[in-house]
Formats: structure tokens, C-alpha cells, sequence
């Protein structure tokens, strides 16, 4: 089989998945070791092409279907038509986007695109980038806040110094703990911060365990607002804490991996993100809401001009990065953790322009009303009540059991029954140690019919499993 047939049967074997996304089930569920026997992977396919194509078919066949209504899972979902394109060119051309000389036109559209959000976040005198994630978007804002405390931290480490401390708030993301102990913070020393009713940071608790830490002469360096909570979507406040950074000279992160999106749109903007202007450093994951291909995401640092190429360049790297090369400035490898970038600022490039800011803002008040219909909904059906009231985009809720019939272990196995029948595929996640279920809205053609499908087919395979339950 030459290049041209394959290319061919490539593009036709994509054609007709992409096609057929959100048809039929979602998923054709085999259990592991079914799945292992169906790919037969230990067969050899040395230099035979029928043999790739027969993987990569099963492959497509037996993957979840992101793109399918069924699938709300994630905080993201299937991807735009012009990022997909984007992947594809990406993926052909294979190229590292850590100099210009490597990759010249990827290295304009990153540097462009990184300009147009730290205007739209009103970051003055700022710099950006792309990362591979808010997770690692949050460690290196946490990087460059620990050695902005310690100005010899890069050469000498942590040795020596009072023990930094770094407060998050209780339903912050986990990447911070990772981060606390990559850094070599300890995650002992990543705080916690009490949540109000709405699952907000308490201004006032922070405070006060900022005093404790100044009184036991420990250094508070570091605070991260989460802008839109992994399972409750809620927004720390930030004017309170923009005070507290006055007052006690910590750097303010915003980690609006979820909830940046409301960027796009002016009076989503001042109703979640008031203030967003006067944080140190943002994330947000383009990925989610807005949908360009996995992974998208990046990272503004305001009024920090040059932070960046100090904290994460070290080493000897004359070979790839020469400081007297003209285009030096727009290398972006030397602001970056890794050596080798994925081009990641194409599909982002083209999803911008087709789409626009008003366009992708148009999908964000598309999302934020669904979200709101769907809380009514649930509060509609008998069967269900909301664990928690809507702080966002978030719609956490669960079936509502007998009190013989434990509700945690219910919801779960009615979880798991929608996921292996191939229905739909809900998040899960723990509230005071109430399991619940977690709607999430990223498709941009999903309308109210999907949502009450989704509910109609969970509250009657609900139904199915509580007569189950009552009839053994």
C-alpha cells in the first residue's frame, strides 16, 4: 500500500467516525480484559498496513465518543471543526514550537494569540504562554511566586529560609498539592481554606491563618483563587483577597481553568471574575468550554514582564537557544518547563478566528442557560434533588433512595449502568462525603431536548434499579 492509498484510507476511515459521532451509543463497552482480547495487541504487524488499519478501526469502535450528547463525563467535550483541522496540520508538519527557526509560523500565532488574552484579561506589561495544562499553569505561577519570596531559591533551593506557605481553598484542584510537592514546599505546608455555603474561599478565614503563619515566623508567598470549583463551579472572591495581597504581599493566582470562560463574555466577566485584572497570574484551559482539541491551555502573568525565561530557563542550552539570534525574543522555549513543545497555538489560532470572541461568548450564555434549566429540572422531578444549589455552571445532584438503600452506593451503580449500557456517562464527585452527580455542559449544538433526554433515561434506569433493589 503506497503513502497516497493510506492517506486515503486514513481520511475516509476519519470522515466516517466524525460522521457518525453522535449516533448510536456512546460507547461500545467491553470490559478489560474482553477489550485486551478483541485487539489481540501481542500480534505481530511488521511492515503490514491491513493490520494498523484493523487497530486503528477497533480503536475508533471501542472508544468513547466525546463528541456524543451522552457523553458528559468531562469538562470538555469532542472538539471545533477548525482545531481538528488544525491537529491534523500539526500532526503532519511535527514540529517543536520551542524556536522560531523550528517552527516560524506556530511561533507567531502563539505570541499573537497570548497577546490578545492578556488584553482581553486587562493584563498591562504582562507575558504569557502555553502550557500543557492549568495543572502545570498553576505549578509555575506557584514556580515564579517561590522565587520572587526567595530571590536565591533558583541557584540555592529552599535551605536556610523560613517555610514558605501557600493557601488554596478547600475545593481547590488537586494540582496544587502536586505542585506544593514538586516545588519542594511540602504539602504540609499548602493550607486549606475554609469554604462559605457557596463552596467560596472565606476572606476572613484567610486572614486569620495568615496571622497564624506570620506569628510562627513562616512566610505566606502564594494564594490561589479558584475561578469556577472542579465540582461545584463556584468562584472565590476576588476584591477581598486583592485587600489581603495589599496588605500582606503574597502573589494572587487565579486558577480559572474552568471558569476563565467567562472572559468572553463582558457581564459574565463582572458578575464571576470582578477584578480579574489586578491578579499576578491566571490560568484557563481553552479546551473545556470553548472545545479546541485537547490540550489548550494558558498561562498570563501581569506585570511580570520577564518572570517567566527566569524561573523556568536553567542550564546550558546554547545549542537550541542563542541569545544573538535577531529572532531570540520570540523563541518560546526558554519561557517554558519543557525543551520540547507541542505545537498547541494552530487549532487555537483557527478555532479564534472562525468562531470569534462574541461567537464563543454566544456558547458560554448557551452553556450558562442550560445549566440553569437543567437545575430546574432537576428540582421538577421528584425522583432528584440538587446536592447543592447551582453556583454556576455546575448542576451537582443525585437519586434520591430509601433510607434503607444506601444513596451513595445507589448512585454509583446507577452511574455505572448509564456508562456500560453505552446511555450517557455522568461525572461523580463528593460532597461532605455525599456522593453526587456532576452535569456538566460542553457540547455547543446540545439544546433542551438533550437535557431532558439525559434526565428522562437516568430517572427511568433509576426507577429499574430501586424496584431491583426492593424486589432482592
Amino acid at each position: 500500500m503506497n503513502e497516497e492509498a493510506i492517506f486515503q484510507r486514513l481520511l475516509a476511515l476519519v470522515e466516517q467516525y466524525h460522521a457518525g459521532r453522535k449516533q448510536g451509543k456512546f460507547l461500545d463497552y467491553l470490559d478489560p480484559d474482553e477489550l485486551a482480547a478483541e485487539l489481540d495487541l501481542d500480534k505481530d504487524a511488521a511492515g503490514d498496513w491491513q493490520q494498523l488499519f484493523q487497530w486503528l478501526g477497533k480503536y475508533l469502535q471501542h472508544s468513547v465518543k466525546t463528541g456524543h450528547p451522552g457523553f458528559l463525563n468531562r469538562m470538555w467535550s469532542g472538539a471545533n471543526l477548525p482545531s481538528i483541522a488544525g491537529e491534523i496540520i500539526t500532526a503532519v508538519t511535527n514540529t517543536s514550537a520551542c524556536t522560531y527557526e523550528g517552527a516560524p509560523v506556530s511561533t507567531l500565532m502563539e505570541h499573537y494569540m497570548l497577546q490578545v488574552m492578556l488584553d482581553l484579561a486587562g493584563f498591562d506589561e504582562g507575558e504569557a504562554q502555553m502550557t500543557t495544562g492549568s495543572s502545570n499553569g498553576n505549578m509555575i505561577a506557584m514556580l515564579a511566586a517561590r522565587n520572587q519570596a526567595i530571590e536565591t531559591c533558583k541557584e540555592k533551593g529552599l535551605f536556610g529560609n523560613p517555610p514558605l506557605i501557600a493557601f488554596v481553598s478547600a475545593d481547590a484542584h488537586y494540582s496544587l498539592d502536586k505542585a506544593a510537592n514538586i516545588l519542594g514546599l511540602g504539602t504540609d505546608h499548602l493550607i486549606k481554606v475554609p469554604v462559605d455555603e457557596h463552596g467560596r474561599m472565606r476572606p476572613e478565614a484567610l486572614e486569620m491563618l495568615l496571622q497564624q503563619h506570620q506569628q510562627q515566623g513562616n512566610r505566606p508567598f502564594f494564594v490561589c483563587a479558584t475561578l469556577g470549583t472542579t465540582v461545584r463551579g463556584a468562584y472565590d472572591p476576588l476584591p477581598p483577597l486583592v485587600a489581603l495581597r495589599e496588605k500582606y504581599d503574597f502573589w494572587l493566582h487565579g486558577d480559572g481553568a474552568w471558569g476563565g470562560v467567562a472572559l468572553l463574555d463582558e457581564e459574565l466577566q463582572r458578575h464571576f471574575l470582578p477584578g480579574i485584572e489586578q491578579l499576578d497570574s491566571f490560568t484557563w484551559d481553552f479546551h473545556k468550554m470553548v472545545g479546541t482539541n485537547l490540550m489548550c491551555n494558558l498561562l498570563l502573568f501581569n506585570h511580570h514582564r520577564g518572570t517567566l525565561r527566569c524561573v523556568c530557563s536553567a542550564g546550558e542550552h546554547s545549542y537550541l537557544f542563542r541569545e544573538e539570534d535577531k529572532n531570540a525574543e520570540l523563541d518560546t522555549g526558554t519561557a517554558s518547563l519543557q525543551c520540547g513543545r507541542r505545537v498547541d497555538s494552530l487549532k487555537w489560532f483557527l478555532d479564534w478566528k472562525y468562531f470569534g470572541r462574541e461567537g464563543l461568548a454566544q456558547r458560554v450564555r448557551h452553556y450558562l442557560s442550560l445549566s440553569e434549566y437543567a437545575e430546574q429540572t432537576v428540582n421538577s422531578i421528584p425522583e432528584l434533588d440538587m446536592t447543592v444549589p447551582r453556583e454556576s455552571f455546575n448542576i451537582c445532584f443525585h437519586f434520591r433512595t430509601p433510607e434503607d438503600i444506601s444513596g451513595n452506593e445507589f448512585n454509583l451503580e446507577l452511574r455505572n449502568r448509564l456508562f456500560k449500557q453505552g446511555i450517557s456517562l455522568v461525572g461523580i464527585a463528593y460532597i461532605d462525603e455525599r456522593l453526587t452527580l456532576r452535569l456538566l455542559f460542553t457540547h455547543p449544538d446540545y439544546t433542551r431536548k438533550e437535557v431532558d433526554h439525559f434526565f428522562d433515561t437516568l430517572v427511568a434506569t433509576g426507577k429499574e434499579l430501586l424496584d431491583e433493589h426492593l424486589q432482592g
